[in-house]
């Protein structure tokens, strides 16, 4: 090797022992939501629609997993591993029991078929590291994830992400204010609303029963630039937010493509 030449480095596979068995068919489906790059970003977005099957054997699995990981305190969670391909394709959101993982500090959703993590997710207060990577279908979070406050380390594929910074894909356009009158928070539609319900407030944790408002606003959560989804019960909380992150949309939105969003990089 002469003096000029670098010597190539190995580097290491951090999420080698984050994968599960392969076998038995595909355990994910494939997602071009947002595009891949300005050139074939789409005008306007949506949610994902799917509808989580209580009665799979995946979700059975799953909630067994989070029983076992809250009963021994574990602080290493990694459900997926220890699931077959065909269960890990039948889950599309993680159950409210993940509240029950108060002790978890690393949480692995590697590879998943997830389409959106519910707001329980912010009940898991000692939680530290949060790797979602190449979830391809995980185009948001839930604005309750910034109530893990020890939250110091992310890996997230950003690519896929709404408003993203390297081509900035739209978001999907929300309602600002639904009187309850007008639909039933505890039966939504997903693709309509991003979730099958909406009881409590992102904001102030009080009941979401008189009227619903709900607002993008993009955050530094660990060590990525989320966008997160704000189900808020009155205009005073929806005001309460924090400033959105630089080069990012300045003030919380409703989405569509009428929003001005700062250049790419890409």
């Amino acid at each position: 090797m002469g003096t000029d030449e670098v010597e190539p480095q190995l580097l290491p596979n951090r999420f080698a022992d984050a994968v599960g068995s392969m076998s038995g068919g595909p355990d994910r489906d494939r997602c071009r939501c947002v595009g891949h790059s300005i050139a074939t970003r789409p005008a306007t977005v949506s949610f994902h629609g799917d509808l989580q099957d209580t009665e799979a054997p995946g979700w059975r699995h799953l909630l067994a997993l989070i029983d076992e990981a809250a009963a021994d305190g574990r602080t290493v969670f990694k459900p997926f591993v220890e699931m077959s391909a065909l269960e890990r394709r039948q889950i599309v959101t993680l159950p409210p029991t993940i509240a029950k993982l108060t002790a978890v500090t690393h949480l692995v959703l590697y590879g998943t078929n997830l389409v959106r993590i519910p707001p329980e997710i912010g009940a898991m207060t000692s939680l530290e590291i949060f790797e979602p990577y190449t979830s391809h279908r995980l185009h948001w979070y839930p604005y309750e994830l910034t109530r893990c406050v020890r939250l110091a380390g992310s890996t997230v594929s950003t690519r896929v992400l709404y408003g993203n910074f390297k081509f900035r894909p739209p978001f999907p356009a929300l309602r600002p204010v639904t009187d309850s009158g007008d639909a039933d928070f505890a039966a939504l539609d997903p693709a309509v609303w991003g979730a099958d319900a909406v009881r409590n407030c992102s904001v102030c944790s009080g009941p979401v029963d008189h009227e619903l408002r709900q607002v993008w606003i993009s955050c530094l959560v660990g060590t990525d630039v989320l966008p997160l989804l704000v189900n808020a019960c009155s205009a005073a909380c929806v005001a309460a937010l924090p400033e959105p992150h630089r080069d990012y949309p300045p003030t919380p939105h409703t989405g569509g493509p009428d929003v001005v969003q700062p250049g790419s990089r890409y």
